[in-house]
């Protein structure tokens, strides 16, 4: 596995990295087992310090922080800015809501002869963390924040594409104050992270990735009887109804679909409009997407950054002609390009059958599948009808109607009125291929703690 910088605009390669030996490892292990043994014994206050000061940097750096985003994947600086206030905002809600989140339970028991019953909530251990590339620094935010607040430690295995993203959240804690060893990035192989889960002081594994990715990892997790959590693909559908604000609602779909390229596990990737606005929506979509502008990603003009990589623009295409070899009419915008660049032009494909292999698939850039629904149940059936259930969105100008939809939609999320959104104090997660766990709020700073009982039971009490 090659730990390198390439530039998606330039494709200039900037930085290379060695792997990370046995030993280092090893080494980074011994680390993180001797920093747990202090770390769960700090006080929430001064974790919280620690995790209030990495949101400070953050923002205080934040230009220098958003670059190395845009330079690593190509994402738009506005949008790496976005991301960097986002990463911020994590670590500032944990260092405000740790403690109260893991505040002890008292239980509310059937009879005194049970006892004073309480539950407590204590930290696991080592936890590894594997990441991709799309948010490099959100997709770690949202599992460390959390999980440092717990007093758990980690070590991260990011996407090899953004080593220079990964080093710099490294940075940024050891700036922070953290504890030498509490959290530590590495260059590891394929099969050094599997040394890793099968390490006895590691205690969990938290991956958010791609279906194969996360197939691999929970196995061997599993074969290591590890808890873990699966952030995985997603094809989320954005109803339209007949009722619907269709000119908003265009806007937020042309958005939803386009933004960090559509290289977004919960972009709109299935618009689903009902047969009664269809021509009219697909009309002002088209209108919509030309308006987009190809460019320098740190150019603030440019509305559409390039994908990650060259690999990525060729294994897009690819899908898409097998979408189209399979019976799906495919319209490309002519959006002018940059001669040089991990660009791809738009593309909507309707006509996409029950029997297309690409009714089922992840398009991971601006690739638009477009379906056409009698009405709001044959919506619904369409959303439902994909291995994927991360989240949804339903335009809906009645905001009930939207509800009673979003609850028949299989799906860890659903929006009302606005494309699946990410933000600091809203859980994250979804079912069937998506994966499995919940990240953010409370739900996510307990998937890796121990929920310990505590009976205290008088001495004479029957069994």
């Amino acid at each position: 596995m090659a730990y390198a910088t390439t530039n998606p605009f330039t494709a200039e390669q900037v930085k290379v990295y060695p792997n990370a030996t046995d030993a280092e490892i090893d080494a980074a292990l011994d680390k993180a087992q001797a920093a747990y043994l202090s770390w769960r014994q700090t006080s929430f206050a001064e974790r919280a310090k620690i995790l209030q000061k990495a949101a400070d940097i953050l923002r205080r750096d934040s230009d220098s922080y958003s670059k190395l985003l845009t330079l690593e994947m190509g994402k738009l600086f506005s949008e790496a800015k976005a991301e960097t206030e986002l990463s911020a905002a994590i670590f500032e809600y944990y260092a405000k809501n740790a403690e109260a989140l893991l505040v002890p339970e008292d239980l509310p028991v059937a009879s005194k002869d049970e006892g004073r019953a309480k539950v407590i909530h204590q930290p696991l251990g080592i936890l590894l963390a594997v990441e991709p590339w799309n948010f490099p620094f959100y997709q770690v935010a949202r599992i460390i924040a959390p999980q440092l607040s717990a007093g758990n430690t980690i070590v991260l295995k990011h996407a090899s594409n953004v080593p220079q993203s990964a080093e710099a959240m490294d940075r940024l804690m050891i700036e922070a104050g953290l504890p030498a060893g509490a959290f530590q990035n590495l260059f590891p192989t394929h099969a050094q992270v599997s040394r890793i889960i099968a390490d006895h002081r590691v205690r969990g594994v938290a991956l958010t990735g791609s279906e194969g990715a996360g197939a691999k990892v929970a196995a061997e997790a599993g074969t290591a009887l590890k808890k873990c959590t699966m952030e995985l693909g997603g094809a989320d559908s954005f109803i339209v109804l007949e009722d619907a604000d269709l000119e908003k609602a265009i806007k937020w779909a042309v958005f939803g679909r386009h933004w960090n390229a559509g290289q977004v596990c919960v972009s709109a990737k299935r618009m689903i409009v009902v047969d009664a606005v269809y021509d009219r929506f697909l009309k002002g979509y088209r209108e919509g997407v030309s308006k987009l502008k190809m460019g320098d990603p740190m150019d603030p003009s440019t509305t559409l950054a390039p994908l990650s990589s060259q690999g990525a623009v060729d294994s897009l295409k690819q899908q898409v002609q097998g979408a189209v070899a399979a019976g799906a009419k495919m319209e490309e915008i002519p959006l002018e390009m940059p001669n040089a660049g991990s660009f791809f032009r738009p593309v909507i494909l309707t006509d996409v059958g029950k029997d297309n292999p690409a009714r089922r698939e992840e398009f991971f850039g601006p690739v638009t599948l477009l379906f056409r629904a009698k009405d709001e149940a044959d919506a619904i059936a369409i959303a439902n009808d994909s291995p994927y259930g991360l989240g949804g969105s339903v335009f809906t100008k009645d905001e009930a109607r939207g509800v009673r939809v979003a609850e028949q939609i299989e799906t860890g999320m659903v929006y009302i009125n606005h494309p699946t959104m990410v933000k600091a104090d809203l859980p994250f997660g979804g079912v069937l291929r998506s994966g499995f766990g919940r990240e953010l709020i409370g739900l996510g700073i307990k998937e890796f703690v121990n929920h310990k009982l505590i009976d205290v039971v008088d001495i004479d009490a029957p069994f």
